[in-house]
């Protein structure tokens, strides 16, 4: 019965070519949204390899366009390491929530590699294939997402200054709408996550538009959602775990 098992649990790992797969449509979806990062950096006074270099070496879209707004301000080191504390602290509790689903062969050593690859859409692919994954699937998840990154801010700032901007204005919004893509499917086949999400996006208004939590930043708003709306799932909506087979 164990080999069985096991043989079943090797079958069900997904590998580096199921990541790549997986990780097209965002590499499609980055590709467009970076293109406007481009467009931007270009107008603040960055060449186009000073952005396809920050694009490169960071993935962060928010973190991103923070970074060079303090840069194109003159602002100081201590500044600019708060804004991006700030803006990606998420994603350490995205990582604590990855390496629960990581199996053994995401070594220490691999993960301090593949964290670089870890954003919000990522992240919703990696946890919503429902199996626990391996260093080659997540590698392979990360590749597209980040060429599509890096090669749509080569594209908006070389090309970008030609286009109006009403058109790169509107490319900004893509990695929401995106996200939402993935977050929807996933909400209308499964009711708890559906009322967890709810709760969260319902106290994100309420964190945007009561003036009392005016002094909390949006990167802390976003966080402080998403910690309460996953306590309220964890105490009232929990997972039923399946019983084991020598119970059954």
């Amino acid at each position: 019965m164990d080999n069985q098992t096991n043989s079943s649990n090797s079958l069900s790992k997904l590998g580096f070519k199921s990541g790549l797969m997986h990780g097209l449509p965002i590499g499609m979806g980055y590709l467009s949204v970076s293109f406007s990062f481009g467009v931007l950096a270009i107008t603040q006074g960055l060449s186009w390899w000073q952005a396809v270099l920050v694009s490169l070496t960071n993935l962060t879209s928010a973190g991103q366009v923070a970074g060079i707004g303090i840069m194109s301000a003159s602002g100081g080191l201590i500044e600019m390491m708060v804004s991006q504390i700030v803006i990606n602290i998420r994603y350490s509790l995205m990582s604590i929530s990855l390496s629960q689903k990581a199996d053994s062969t995401v070594t220490r050593l691999a993960r301090v590699f593949l964290a670089f690859g870890i954003t919000d859409e990522i992240f919703g692919v990696a946890m919503g294939s429902g199996k626990s994954f391996g260093r080659r699937y997540f590698a392979g998840l990360m590749v597209l997402p980040i060429i599509g990154w890096t090669l749509g801010t080569l594209l908006g700032s070389v090309l970008g200054s030609i286009l109006p901007d009403f058109i790169s204005n509107s490319l900004a919004i893509g990695i929401y709408g995106m996200f939402i893509a993935i977050v929807l499917p996933v909400s209308k086949t499964n009711r708890n996550i559906a009322i967890i999400s709810g709760i969260a996006i319902a106290l994100s208004v309420l964190f945007y538009y009561v003036d009392f939590f005016s002094f909390i930043s949006g990167g802390f708003a976003a966080i402080i959602s998403a910690i309460i709306a996953a306590g309220i799932g964890a105490l009232f909506l929990p997972v039923k775990e399946e019983e084991d087979e020598a119970n059954a």
